[in-house]
């Protein structure tokens, strides 16, 4: 940091990251929150466990190899102009980079030689790493939704672990990265992830639930479905809206702060932000679109439901991941018309490939994450067609069919595919689904022994206790 201000920028973006780190935790709790309160009391802590316990596998996943990979990979590698890796010595696991420090040295000569500086990573490469570690969390917990009360909890930690470290990661490096390929050659623009966390994460989920199958009692014996409703819908609220709590951060988080305009090839020395392309925006832009697709999505969620509690907060979070891939540049009524939309598509296709393909997706997270994260990238493509996707010079611009390709790699290559072929093997060696006795009488009493339902047990014993010493009149034959 050669100047004060130089330094302050520096500083001000450290503490700006650190930030949206606990706004993104409280998705997670969210997860946890809504994901209990939309199984089966049989199951409560066994879903609980499922989703927390893939926190600390994805984190050293993501510290001992996923870093490295957003760095390494933006050519493919190998599609772009036959480049192959990129040296990033500050995103391996033994670089001191990687450690807790006041300054730090360059580890290799590429490192002193990079325009960002030795300052620049040994202030900023932890905050970095944790965001972008968060998008991981949030990437692997989309798929914990879908496959509740049947799936092995091994059988999940593979796939999230695999989903969260490498697949999504790739694909961030591919499309997120302002030096992607899918950026230069597709005009790939995805600056809120409506593909590159959520499409991804659609794709994957849909995968394992091809071949885990629906749970018992989900199909009656003419095939059609019967609606196995959360045990604790209050629980579904408060979790959904500590989920759009956390987007907040999810959002913010997709931003550069404050950058030098001639870095990004402006003219000057004034300062800018800019989206995660490097492409100048404002904070009042997620402002506005942030809260319109989140209104259309509600307002679209209820119409279509009927009022159903569980769509409509579920639409609203749609609607958000619809309008996600272009918030950066949307009039806010595009973006509130979109999250309507993308909402729409999404509901209807749940039930639609419930009913022809019989695909028990417990909380519609396929359709919530997956098709309204694939509408919203092809309506990118419509509605910006013809914007430049980067600043810097020689890129493509985003056009409809760049956006297809770019929906189709991220919800079919990348998402679908890999967790397809995973969940298979698994399938094979019969580690992906719980068996059926203990499926029939919940996987609390297997794993448990049922010491977390014992509540209401305790209440009756004190009760009659209580009756027995006098305290209450004894019941009436």
């Amino acid at each position: 940091m050669e100047d004060k201000l130089g330094a302050l920028t520096v500083v001000f973006t450290e503490f700006y990251y650190w930030a949206t780190v606990p706004l993104m935790f409280l998705i997670h709790v969210g997860f946890c929150v809504y994901e209990v309160g939309a199984s089966r009391e049989k199951n409560m802590m066994h879903t609980l466990m499922k989703n927390t316990m893939a926190i600390p596998l994805i984190t050293v996943g993501f510290f001992l190899f996923g870093w490295w990979i957003y760095f390494a990979f933006p050519n493919g590698p190998f599609i772009y102009e036959g480049k192959g890796l990129i040296d990033a010595p500050w995103a391996v696991p033994w670089s001191e980079m990687m450690g807790t420090h006041l300054g730090g040295s360059a580890s290799t000569q590429a490192m002193e030689d990079s325009s960002l500086g030795v300052g620049y990573w040994a202030r900023l490469n932890g905050v970095f790493w944790a965001a972008f570690l968060l998008f991981s969390w949030t990437t692997a917990s989309i798929i914990s939704g879908a496959v509740i009360e049947r799936i092995r909890n091994f059988a999940f930690w593979v796939i999230a672990t695999m989903v969260g470290t490498v697949t999504w990661i790739t694909d961030a490096a591919w499309g997120w990265h302002y030096d992607g390929w899918m950026v230069k050659l597709l005009g790939y623009h995805d600056a809120y992830a409506s593909g590159v966390v959520h499409a991804i994460a659609g794709g994957a989920a849909l995968a394992v639930l091809l071949k885990l199958g629906p749970r018992i009692g989900k199909f009656r014996e003419d095939g059609t479905p019967r609606d196995i409703v959360p045990h604790n819908p209050w629980m579904v609220t408060v979790g959904l809206f500590l989920i759009y709590t956390g987007f907040w951060g999810f959002y913010v988080a997709c931003n550069v702060p404050i950058i030098n305009a001639s870095g990004i090839g402006m003219e000057g020395d004034s300062f800018t932000a800019t989206n995660i392309y490097l492409t100048p925006t404002t904070l009042s832009a997620i402002v506005f679109n942030f809260l319109m697709s989140l209104s259309g999505g509600l307002l679209a969620g209820y119409a279509v439901s009927k009022g159903d509690a569980f769509w409509t907060y579920s639409g609203g979070l749609a609607g958000v991941i619809a309008a996600s891939a272009g918030n950066d540049l949307y009039n806010p009524l595009q973006a509130c018309l979109l999250g309507a939309l993308g909402t729409v598509v999404a509901y209807k296709l749940h039930f639609w490939v419930e009913r022809k393909f019989k695909v028990d997706d417990a909380v519609g997270a396929v359709a919530v994450h997956g098709y309204a994260g694939v509408f919203g990238l092809i309506a990118c493509g419509f509605m910006l067609w013809g914007h430049p996707a980067s600043a810097f010079e020689g890129y493509a611009n985003i056009t409809p069919w760049g956006q297809f390709l770019g929906a189709v790699i991220m919800f079919g290559v990348l998402g679908f595919l890999p967790a397809y072929i995973v969940a298979s093997i698994m399938q094979a060696f019969g580690v992906l689904r719980i068996p059926r006795s203990v499926e029939l009488v919940g996987l609390d009493l297997e794993e448990y022994d049922y010491r977390y339902q014992t509540d209401s047990e305790v209440a009756l014993a004190e009760v009659e206790q209580a009756r027995r010493e006098g305290y209450l009149p004894r019941s009436t034959p």
